[in-house]
């Protein structure tokens, strides 16, 4: 087993027991690396506490690798086995180099359960002091040696003080032996010494004989010298004073010119510095009332927006009117006056606006113009501002080599510069309020520009509004002149011509409103419904007649029979062309133009509307045919009596 002593020194420890006082004590800590190689190679920390006043007190402490981890664990701490003595050691020279403090930071405790440390385990601590707690960093168990502990203990005490006391005896004898010899030689250097020290104060006594002689005769020479300079200096001092008081009275002379230069120019300085105190406080003013500007164009912009509301409010109603325009086409003409006279309004309040907005662009070119007026008479009062503190600087330059009287001028100087550096913040300030004007402008601007956008789109919607109507009106016309040109042409044949069927076709024929049609307000399809076959038109609307909707069925049975009716009427024209040269080509035309040509109208008469259109279309015979009957409701049902014409008639194909 081989030791290796890592660490040797006496500790101020603080010894704290049962029920007593704390008291101090010097305790030798020593630390060994234990290496045991048989049976198995291992390292053991071995820690000895010992007090050199008392042979018998000893502690000893064995820490292995096993038993290290559990004092990791139970501690918390974060180093290996292999770096924890070198870590102790620092703890340890910490407490050493706090242990002379009043108050030490790191400090050892040495805690014991009885009154006194009388062979009963003790805990070593190392403990942290600070204002809030006493933090332990590391506590280790010490157990008191056995005797035969202390015996061994004491021999190795023994034993390595009789080796150093046989080091000191060596150390000792060779010592004596040198200093025997150094008497020797040293007693042969002073008797020579002596001689020479003899032989050396005669030849010093007549030296310093002749020297004495010699300075008594250049003593005396250099006082006639001395005599003569004096004199000689006294006479320049003299007519130095005499020069240096003319240049005195000059330079007097000098300074009270340039302090009543300093003054004119400080009565200049104090002349500029009202006169900016009053364009300053009309600037003050000139904002005040672009402020009031400011807020009068805030209020008009209100203004604004509420009209901008009503405006909205008014389109919501012009829609409104022109669906109820759609139901009724008997007061068509009073509506659109109506909406004419609404346009003119719309009208006068855009030109209302717009003379606003022409005023607010005003405003805020005129606000722009006093802005740049007030920019530069800033910038001009600060150029002039900063060549103020320049002469300011120098006068202070000056002034400091003048006299003591001088010092209070300074002061109002100083005065001076306060106030004016108040003002260039004063000014720096409304620089800034300008500023937030120009921003506050520009959003106004962009206000104005959605107001003009929001007034476009309404513009846009009364116009796209005259043009439904006037679609509305082109294809009621269209309409009226195809039924007017089927009451022609039955005019014009003879009653034996025409079948049963044509009588019930052509017979009175009822107003019937195709906004009531919720398949034609979707969308405008009557010249494709005219083009279609008997068999496929009455297809697509059996469908729509199962809905259980009785109005709605009944509308649709409506629109069916006065869309075959039109086409009835148009088959009846065809064998009567050649009564009359006039009416065929007429005939002939409407005929073409229900088979394919989209009627004579351009596409956009087809485009999706919501538009009213009426239509002269069904009599009454017309929804008693025996092949409607299932789908008309049980009160719209006609009776077997009043069934005049036959299915056959209206559905060729079935």
């Amino acid at each position: 087993m081989a030791a290796e002593r890592i660490f040797d020194r006496a500790v101020s420890v603080r010894v704290r027991g049962c029920g007593c006082e704390e008291r101090r004590l010097n305790v030798r800590v020593n630390i060994e690396l234990l290496s045991i190689s048989n049976p198995v190679h291992k390292k053991d920390l071995a820690v000895r506490l010992t007090d050199d006043t008392d042979p018998f007190f000893l502690y000893n402490l064995v820490i292995s690798e096993e038993d290290f981890q559990s004092l990791k664990s139970q501690q918390g701490l974060l180093v290996d086995f292999s770096a924890f003595p070198q870590k102790f050691i620092d703890l340890l020279q910490q407490c050493i180099q706090e242990q002379n403090k009043d108050i030490p930071r790191f400090l050892l405790q040495l805690v014991s359960s009885a009154p006194a440390l009388d062979h009963t385990p003790v805990s070593l601590n190392v403990v942290e002091t600070n204002p809030f707690k006493h933090l332990t960093h590391l506590s280790l168990k010490f157990l008191p040696g056995t005797d035969a502990e202390i015996k061994k203990f004491l021999a190795n005490c023994l034993k390595c003080l009789k080796e150093d006391k046989m080091i000191l005896e060596e150390k000792l004898k060779k010592t004596e032996e040198d200093l025997t010899r150094q008497l020797s030689y040293t007693q042969q250097s002073l008797s020579e010494k002596s001689r020479e020290l003899d032989k050396l104060k005669n030849e010093w006594t007549s030296y310093t004989t002749a020297l004495s002689s010699k300075h008594s005769q250049e003593l005396t020479s250099e006082k006639e010298r001395a005599l003569q300079a004096q004199t000689q200096y006294q006479q320049q001092h003299e007519q130095q004073k005499k020069e240096l008081e003319s240049l005195h009275q000059k330079s007097i002379q000098q300074l009270q010119n340039k302090l009543s230069e300093l003054e004119v120019i400080n009565k200049d300085l104090t002349e500029r510095r009202y006169k900016g105190d009053s364009i300053v406080r009309e600037l003050k003013a000139k904002l005040s009332g672009l402020e009031d500007e400011c807020q009068r164009a805030k209020q008009e912009v209100l203004s604004l927006r509420r009209e901008n509301t009503t405006l909205d409010a008014e389109c919501h109603e012009k829609e409104k009117l022109i669906n109820q325009l759609q139901t009724r086409v008997a007061v068509l003409e009073q509506e659109i006056k109506d909406k004419d006279q609404l346009v003119t309004r719309t009208k006068e309040v855009l030109d209302a606006t717009q003379e606003q907005k022409v005023i607010l662009e005003e405003s805020t070119e005129e606000k722009q113009r006093h802005i740049e007026k007030l920019e530069k008479t800033i910038k001009s009062l600060s150029a002039e501002l900063l060549k103020a503190n320049e002469i300011i600087k120098k006068l202070q330059g000056d002034l400091k080599t003048l006299m003591t009287k001088l010092k209070l001028k300074n002061t109002v100087t100083i005065q001076q510069e306060k106030l004016l550096a108040e003002k260039e913040e004063k000014l720096q300030k409304e620089q800034r309020e300008s500023q937030e004007m120009g921003q506050s402008l520009r959003m106004k601007e962009q206000e104005v520009g959605k107001l003009r956008e929001q007034l476009e789109s309404t513009i846009q919607k009364l116009e796209e509004s005259k043009q439904l109507l006037k679609t509305n009106e082109n294809v009621i016309t269209w309409l009226n002149r195809q039924l007017s040109e089927v009451q022609m042409a039955k005019k014009l044949d003879s009653p034996a011509s025409a079948p049963a069927g044509g009588r019930a076709a052509v017979s009175p024929l009822s107003m019937v409103s195709l906004t009531d049609h919720p398949f034609i307000a979707q969308e405008s399809v009557i010249p494709f419904l005219l083009s279609m076959p008997s068999r496929t038109l009455w297809n697509q609307y059996k469908a729509k007649m199962e809905i259980p909707n009785v109005q709605y069925r009944r509308q649709a049975l409506q629109l069916f029979c006065l869309l075959k009716n039109v086409q009835l009427n148009s088959q009846l024209l065809k064998p009567s062309r050649c009564l009359d040269a006039h009416t065929v080509p007429a005939a002939g035309h409407t005929a073409n133009k229900e088979n394919g040509d989209q009627l004579g109208l351009e596409p956009k008469y087809f485009k999706k509307k919501d538009d009213s259109i009426p239509l002269r279309g069904l009599s009454q015979n017309t929804l008693n045919s025996e092949y409607l009957r299932p789908y008309l409701p049980a009160k719209a049902q006609p009776s077997p009596k009043a069934a005049g014409t036959p299915a056959s008639a209206y559905f060729p194909g079935s």
